[in-house]
């Protein structure tokens, strides 16, 4: 391919997490940790040691802290939070009204791209150009790595570090031909050659860099990634390519010296708690205390029958490409120096009993280079048989409609799955410069799917979308109390303006008040609610006179594309409902989710 070509292919992938972002701004409760405490240090800045023993600026460090208040049930490190903030901040101080919350998942989006780029730039030179398209192909196509690449959980910040740690990880190319031929060259001269001391290989450098960011990663960020720094370990070490006390002993006390040091002072320091490292307090709660079962418990063989499908996606990468990899001659040692040392890592964490698939994801580089590899090798010999021609066929095929469904089914559902997000926003625009000063209630769900303080109004801070005049006029405090008890006293709603609640909560509030007629339903927010199957033209025109309120596919095409995009999307769904479908047309659908309630109090 021309380099044109392989600027295509390697822009793609920051392209395409982008596109992500900006389709699907918002966070859930899972990213709220590292998002807040982002928005804390970007906001407040860091108060100095030397002025904490001070009474006034401790409790201010305290208050405006949102760790504090809610601290969550393990503590969570600040390395990541502080590392968005260090770069977002020249940004921020160019551009003071930019999106904050967009710019540090846009930063944290690039970083793992750009890992994502190096690999695959190491697969080109360790298996070749093909390999590398494929590769770049299949990563483009995958969904859950390229929308969750810019969120900001523990497993993403440690993604990109991981990714690196596998691309060093990577065969160097065979050159024995050329050293060879070199060899028989020198041979034929009678000149003695001088005898030089042997120089360590490239090679073990490199693995004991990829040991030593394995540990790093694991020590600051998420604790599972001990045992894919072990299995790696001991793939590498039966397989005769680093030694146990030049390579694995060195990388091990290096890796935990620069990883201990950097979480224990920066995390004890935020959480004003000495000494605090903060994942092997998640590890003890979640493993050895056994408490993460309370979030679920899936069967044994939950990750290679659901999630490592649904993260490739693409059925043919793992029902045809892998194997070929395998059963190819020129393609196993590698293959399998990329999938045991994966898999075995998820046959061992498969024992834990709560799983999610982000806790595997690190794997998704190395498996998908495994699928290109089967790829690349089906596509060379294409023109050799029908049965290769068909597969390469199909695999070019399958590959469009894995992107296709992904950016097109996938993208604009997980998008509608912020309903919280949109209904602090919704509030902002009824209830800004009404009066003085308002209370928001946040409800629990609200709180979870989207509600963060980068959404919300500032004295000190002015919103990305708001006018700096409309801030001042109004002081918003919100409220997030979670006790039932409180809650649903009267005394409690009498001092709250707004409330952001599912429909539950809102008759327990009227059944609780003592004015139930004075809250009243002022707005609805909706979000995914499955999808729907419709039929005749009237239908189709109603779609179209309610396309802001009721499609997810037109909400997404505009954030993406512009109203342009829009227009050009409802000719194309009019005319394959029209002249293919019969009139047919499936739509997701849109259900209430959080009502925006206003207490009217009376003159």
């Amino acid at each position: 391919m021309p380099r044109s070509a392989d600027l295509i292919l390697y822009s793609s992938i920051p392209t395409i997490i982008l596109i992500h972002l900006f389709a699907s701004p918002y966070t859930k409760v899972e990213e709220s940790f590292h998002i807040q405490a982002t928005h804390d240090i970007l906001t407040y800045g860091i108060p100095s040691p030397f002025h904490l023993n001070q009474t006034s600026i401790a409790e201010k460090f305290r208050s405006e802290y949102d760790h504090f208040s809610f601290p969550g049930a393990v503590p969570r490190t600040f390395i990541g939070a502080l590392g968005l903030a260090s770069a977002s901040w020249p940004v921020v101080w160019f551009f003071e009204n930019v999106d904050r919350q967009v710019l540090v998942r846009a930063i944290l989006g690039l970083f793992n791209a750009l890992s994502l780029i190096v690999y695959a730039r190491g697969i080109q030179v360790s298996f070749g150009n093909m390999t590398a398209y494929w590769y770049l192909v299949f990563q483009a196509s995958q969904f859950h790595l390229a929308y969750y690449a810019s969120r900001t959980l523990s497993n993403m910040f440690a993604f990109g570090i991981t990714t690196i740690a596998l691309r060093l990880l990577l065969p160097e190319p065979d050159t024995s031909g050329a050293k060879s031929t070199k060899s028989s060259e020198s041979s034929k001269s009678t000149k003695p050659t001088k005898v030089t001391k042997p120089t360590t290989s490239p090679s073990y450098t490199r693995y004991r860099l990829a040991l030593i960011l394995f540990t790093i990663a694991g020590i600051i960020f998420r604790s599972e990634l001990a045992l894919l720094l072990a299995t790696n370990t001991i793939y590498f070490f039966l397989t005769r390519r680093i030694r146990i006390w030049q390579d694995i002993l060195p990388a091990g006390i290096i890796g935990l010296l620069i990883g201990l040091t950097a979480t224990v002072t920066t995390d004890s320091y935020f959480w004003q708690e000495f000494p605090l490292w903060p994942e092997f307090s998640a590890f003890k709660f979640n493993v050895v205390s056994g408490q993460s079962s309370a979030w679920g418990v899936d069967p044994w063989y939950f990750y290679f029958a659901s999630a490592i499908p649904r993260l490739l996606l693409n059925p043919l990468t793992w029902l045809v490409c892998i194997p070929v990899s395998l059963i190819a001659g020129t393609t196993r040692r590698a293959s399998l120096s990329l999938l045991v040392p994966s898999l075995s890592f998820v046959a061992v964490y498969s024992f834990q009993p709560h799983k999610e698939w982000r806790f595997i994801i690190y794997i998704i580089p190395a498996l998908t280079a495994a699928a290109a590899q089967g790829a690349a090798d089906i596509w060379a010999k294409r023109g050799k048989s029908i049965i290769y021609r068909l597969l390469s066929l199909s695999l070019v095929l399958s590959t469009l409609g894995s992107f296709l469904f992904s950016t097109f089914v996938l993208l604009p559902i997980s998008s509608a799955n912020y309903p919280g997000a949109q209904a602090i926003q919704r509030v902002h625009s009824h209830g800004q410069g009404t009066q003085p000063r308002i209370a928001l209630y946040m409800g629990n769900l609200a709180c979870q799917t989207g509600v963060t303080r980068f959404l919300q109004h500032s004295q000190n801070l002015t919103s990305a979308n708001t006018n700096e005049e409309d801030v001042l006029d109004t002081e918003w405090v919100y409220d997030k109390t979670e006790d039932p008890v409180l809650k649903y006293t009267p005394e409690f709603w009498d001092n709250i303006d707004y409330a952001l609640m599912e429909d539950h909560e809102f008759e327990e509030l009227k059944a609780s008040s003592l004015d139930p007629e004075s809250w009243k339903i002022i707005d609805t927010i909706t979000g995914f609610g499955g999808f729907r199957l419709i039929k005749t033209n009237q239908k189709l025109a109603d779609i179209r006179q309610n396309d802001d309120s009721s499609s997810i596919e037109i909400n997404a095409i505009r954030r993406i594309a512009g109203d342009g995009g829009v227009d050009y999307y409802k000719k194309l769904r009019d005319e394959i409902a029209q002249r293919l479908t019969r009139g047919y047309w499936v739509e997701m659908s849109l259900i209430p989710k959080i009502r925006v309630v206003k207490y009217t109090r009376a003159l």
